[in-house]
């Protein structure tokens, strides 16, 4: 391993030598000046891996050495040791961008402390992490072949993103590995469980997980309160890993109230899934209830064009009392930002209703456009590219500025999604719909292993196009391909990501309720 070099500038450094004996026997060399003069001289001829700065120097104060120094270097750790324990002389070091702050008397073992956080704490970290996971990874497996709830799904789901976070920032290869096999049984086991258990819970649905249609009713409608706005944000297609980063950025603001989750119905698509939350109907009642609304795949046209007026029945159907709302859809930047500069015109209304549509762009891009796929090449990269976007969205700006008004705030989506790698020959008729993890059509060809198959579309709450139609689900990461230029589009699709099927990623969502500091 690689010696830790250490730079310490003390005008009474005669005074530390048992401090720094005591560090090199633990290792470590240590380089002492006695001013902030020659503690520059030094950073600028050597390469240090840590600073300690006495702040009552003669000279250059040790603010002053730690202000140039970081013009040198802005990322080396930079610990100032200090009498002074004013307020003031505290809230100067931070603002200088202080790595650590210590208060004379230091003894060697807080020293080492010191060190080891600044220094050693990326191999401690990576370490315990992998060490925790191996402990861990047993317990998960043992759960795994339990007779789980869908509740206990939904914790073995966010169990598996805590540790794929986790060990996202550690380079250990074999980690990553074992954590991906793990997460693709517990995907096996979840799709047996959906394929035993889904249509029982459309027959009764009190047995089961709160679905999208339910959403609303048994959310969202018992949520609002007289004189406080809901802000009720949908974003297309958002993954429960993917909230988990940009929420990271809404600690600031917001306190959490309430996480929990709710499943996506099937098929996990925006024209069913979307329609079916603020109607609050299934597709087949949807069908039925709107015959000159609802589309089919087959028909032509936009498919969630009705999505206000599905909303305003609901709120009437089910309240039965005024409530103010509203309904924006989000396509564009323009539309974020025209939102954002006016949200005062929001504030009277029960609800509010916002649909950003990025996402579900952002994971339609990484399929048809190559220099997307580069930025977004794996998972970590595809969670890095929805946090660089919100951080940077007209979205966070709304949010950051009804996080100073007395409101309540929802975040959620309709579906996620799931990056596929293994394809599944199918065959159909050309009324066949394009989407790769759900097929709806007569005579459908496929692999029996790779589906969940619902022969009869209304057993599931679908509509029938055809007396002989059905409908099949791909399950965990496979994605179906016709015989015809097979290895084309094998090959164009494959890693991609995609959703209308039956994994974790694509049915456990999250729905997540905040109020502001």
């Amino acid at each position: 391993m690689q010696e830790t070099t250490i730079l310490w500038a003390d005008d009474e450094i005669d005074l530390l030598k048992p401090h720094i004996l005591f560090l090199n026997e633990k290792g470590y060399r240590i380089t002492t000046v006695t001013n902030g003069n020659d503690a520059l001289d030094c950073f600028k001829k050597e390469n240090f891996d840590l600073v300690f700065l006495d702040e009552n120097m003669p000279g250059l104060t040790g603010l002053e050495t730690l202000a140039r120094i970081k013009t040198i270097d802005p990322d080396i750790p930079i610990v100032l040791i200090t009498k002074n324990e004013e307020e003031y002389m505290m809230e100067d070091a931070i603002g200088f961008k202080i790595d650590d702050y210590l208060i004379k008397p230091v003894n060697p073992k807080q020293i080492l402390l010191t060190i080891k956080k600044l220094i050693d704490n990326k191999r401690l970290v990576s370490e315990k992490t992998s060490m925790a996971y191996r402990q861990d990874f047993r317990t998960l497996g043992m759960t795994l072949n339990e007779n789980l709830s869908f509740s206990e799904w939904v914790d073995v789901y966010k169990k598996l993103v805590y540790w794929e976070l986790s060990l996202e920032k550690l380079e250990d290869e074999g980690m990553h590995e074992i954590l991906t096999v793990q997460k693709s049984e517990a995907n096996v086991q979840f799709s047996k469980f959906i394929e035993k258990n889904y249509l029982k819970w459309l027959k009764n649905p009190e047995d089961g997980p709160i679905t999208s249609n339910q959403l609303f009713v048994k959310k969202v409608f018992p949520s609002l309160e007289p004189k406080k706005p809901t802000f009720f944000i949908l974003i297309d297609n958002l993954r429960y890993d993917q909230w988990k980063m940009i929420n990271s950025l809404l600690m600031d603001y917001y306190r959490i109230e309430e996480e929990d989750s709710y499943y996506s119905i099937l098929p996990t698509a925006t024209q069913y899934a979307r329609n079916a939350i603020f109607s609050g109907f299934m597709p087949l009642e949807m069908e039925r209830h709107f015959p000159k609304m609802w589309q089919n795949d087959e028909d032509e046209g936009g498919k969630n064009l009705f999505e206000e007026k599905f909303l305003a029945e609901q709120i009437q159907r089910v309240m039965r009392k005024e409530c103010k709302y509203s309904y924006n859809k989000i396509l564009t930047f323009e539309q974020g930002k025209n939102i954002s500069e006016n949200l005062n015109n929001l504030m009277g209304n029960d609800l509010n209703v916002i649909v950003y549509n990025f996402v579900d762009m952002l994971s339609h891009a990484r399929t048809d456009m190559a220099m997307i796929r580069e930025l977004a090449n794996d998972e970590a990269a595809y969670r890095s590219l929805t946090l660089s976007w919100f951080e940077h969205s007209p979205l966070l700006d709304a949010l950051k500025k009804l996080s100073q008004k007395k409101i309540k705030l929802i975040i959620t989506t309709d579906h996620g999604t799931i990056r596929v790698k293994h394809p599944s020959k199918v065959i159909g008729d050309r009324n066949t719909n394009s989407n790769l993890r759900y097929k709806q059509g007569k005579n459908l060809d496929f692999n029996s292993k790779d589906v969940f198959h619902v022969k009869n579309p209304h057993e599931a709450m679908l509509p029938k196009l055809h007396m002989s139609s059905s409908f099949i689900f791909a399950k965990e990461d496979s994605f179906f391909v016709y015989p015809n230029n097979y290895n084309h589009f094998v090959n164009y699709f494959n890693e991609t990501f995609q959703h209308g099927g039956i994994s974790m990623e694509e049915m456990i969502v999250p729905y997540v309720t905040y109020s502001p500091k």
